[in-house]
């Protein structure tokens, strides 16, 4: 190609974020001089659990949840495992029936599959052409034994937003609780606890300009969870073992940031996906086709095919430029359809041709007008 930039533009945040140079100097004291166990009665220990109180309140703040409703993860899949699997052990009298959806994350699906060998049955709702579950479906679903309802608040790939208050109403309605995993939604959309409805919210930190290796599970008070893990009283025993405390940290000072500039972050995100999708639109017409209904989408998420091009050949191409994805960033390396495009009975064509491309705060008009132009480039030399 002729064009040529610095540096390749990173345009895949749903797959992961950079940490925040505000985060990182927020951590830095944790991991070089504030080393001290939360558990210890001295200064630098009572540093540390000072720390992880202010996260907590931070977490909160994000979401507009309590301090104390907040438990501490290692990442999102921990918290899914512990919500779900946590749950139904803590509530074995509720029945063995539980309900999710055919767009999951594996962290979701995983544990349901798991769940079937203790002798739970699942039920996997079907979407629409856009990836979105109907409530109706949901109230069909429901039986005397559903303990719970798992469903996603906004889907990892295609950036689908699902109807959770809605649900969380039938659900409710029913005296079932409601679990959502709103990995890709917090910091993006409004995800305040209250106005959605429901019991155990998800968090993941590294989709949160906080650091890998880190994440929150909300649980609603009265919600009772059975520890996965067994140890010390850290995290009210729900979630033993020492703390890592600048992870926490980490985790709080983005979750402050992400409520403080959410408004200039969120138009960010969207004025820089949409000016991506016109200028495509613009340069290759008709070869642009998008998956999802944009109005009720991530305002940073893409998901397009271009006719007669092959996704991971198009991703290869531009890829010492520009990283995007081929689907979710769990699959990266697998070239079968995904299960979020099957589930929307994406034709076969299509669903081969179909990027992921996501913007975040740092994306900028500059690197947006680059990758309209190299991807035109590209997608017209193999088409």
């Amino acid at each position: 190609m002729v064009l040529k930039m610095k540096n390749p533009i990173y345009l895949d945040y749903n797959a992961t974020t950079p940490v925040d140079p505000e985060v990182a100097n927020e951590m830095l004291p944790y991991i070089q001089n504030l080393f001290g166990n939360p558990s210890s009665s001295y200064a630098i220990g009572r540093t540390s659990k000072e720390a992880i109180i202010k996260a907590r309140k931070q977490v909160a703040g994000l979401i507009n949840a309590k301090p104390d409703e907040i438990v501490f993860t290692s990442c999102a899949s921990e918290s899914n495992n512990l919500a779900i699997h946590g749950f139904v052990l803590a509530n074995r009298d509720k029945g063995k029936h539980i309900i999710t959806s055919a767009v999951e994350h594996p962290a979701v699906t995983e544990v349901c599959k798991y769940l079937t060998t203790l002798g739970y049955e699942i039920t996997y709702l079907p979407v629409d052409s856009f990836g979105r579950v109907n409530p109706v479906d949901v109230e069909k679903a429901i039986r005397p034994d559903t303990a719970l309802i798992t469903i996603m608040h906004a889907n990892n790939e295609v950036g689908t937003i699902q109807p959770i208050s809605e649900i969380t109403a039938i659900a409710r309605k029913n005296n079932i609780t409601f679990h959502t995993d709103a990995s890709q939604s917090v910091g993006k959309i409004d995800t305040d606890v209250t106005k959605l409805g429901v019991d155990l919210l998800t968090i993941a930190g590294h989709k949160l300009y906080a650091p890998k290796g880190i994440g929150a599970l909300y649980i609603k008070q009265g919600v009772k969870i059975e520890n996965l893990f067994h140890g010390a009283s850290q995290e009210k025993g729900i979630r033993p073992g020492t703390e890592n405390v600048s992870h926490i940290v980490g985790l709080g000072k983005a979750c402050e940031i992400a409520k403080r500039d959410f408004d200039k972050n969120s138009l960010n995100m969207l004025t820089m996906r949409d000016r991506l999708l016109n200028g495509l639109k613009n340069n290759l017409g008709d070869k642009v086709k998008v998956n999802v209904n944009l109005q009720n989408c991530l305002p940073n998420t893409l998901s397009v095919a271009f006719d007669n091009v092959e996704a991971h050949t198009l991703a290869s191409v531009i890829s010492k430029e520009i990283f995007i994805s081929t689907g979710s960033a769990c699959h990266a390396d697998s070239i079968e359809i995904s299960s979020v495009l099957k589930a929307m009975n994406i034709n076969i064509k299509t669903a081969a041709g179909t990027v992921r491309i996501s913007t975040g705060k740092y994306t900028t008009t500059e690197e947006i007008d680059y990758a309209v132009k190299a991807i035109s480039e590209a997608v017209k030399k193999l088409s």
